[in-house]
């Protein structure tokens, strides 16, 4: 009866353990590999809201995951915009629609916008002493960059709320400091 017991206990550390390193693992975001920059086209790299261009040469690292998402997930709030020929790019990803940059809009990183599923959801962004409420309307891609279909630009890091200039309004940012900002975020 003692072996019985014993072995018994120790398949349940074994599994209790294994869990753990498990769920420890899943939280964890990892590098998924790199993209070596190249030069953008002569006017092909839009440059609005101090956007960065690829560099030839540079090497950037690319996410599949982000974060793991909690009630008070930290980021970094960038400036982005939704609107046409804005730094953005093409039309959003979860409607094909351009979007006013007076709309509180904002992309997630890879992770984060989790294939669309946060598409056309509302998120809550915490700073300065402010919330806003404002709508996921794009992916910030963590996985690809310095290409057309980026517009030459880097690809996102993995923790980025990219957000329209009414979302730094409503958080009173001074528009001085607009274009990079501690946050928390949640689902709304």
């Amino acid at each position: 009866m003692k072996v019985c017991t014993s072995t018994a206990s120790l398949v349940v550390l074994i599994i209790l353990v294994s869990t753990k390193c498990l769920c420890s693992e899943a939280q964890q975001c990892r590098p998924s590999g790199r993209i070596i920059g190249k030069k953008p086209p002569p006017g092909e790299c839009n440059q609005e809201n101090d956007s960065e261009c690829c560099v030839q040469g540079k090497v950037y690292t690319t996410y599949t995951c982000s974060p793991a998402v909690s009630g008070q997930t930290k980021a970094e709030l960038t400036l982005n915009s939704f609107e046409k020929g804005g730094d953005g790019g093409g039309p959003s990803a979860c409607d094909n629609q351009y979007h006013s940059d007076d709309t509180p809009v904002v992309a997630l990183s890879t992770g984060w916008f989790n294939n669309m599923s946060r598409c056309l959801h509302n998120i809550t962004i915490t700073a300065n002493g402010k919330s806003v409420v404002a709508m996921v309307v794009d992916e910030c891609d963590s996985t690809m960059g310095c290409d057309q279909d980026h517009d030459y630009q880097p690809p996102c890091s993995n923790n980025i709320v990219d957000a329209s200039r009414a979302v730094w309004k409503a958080l009173g940012v001074p528009h001085a400091h607009w274009g990079g900002l501690q946050i928390t975020w949640s689902d709304a």
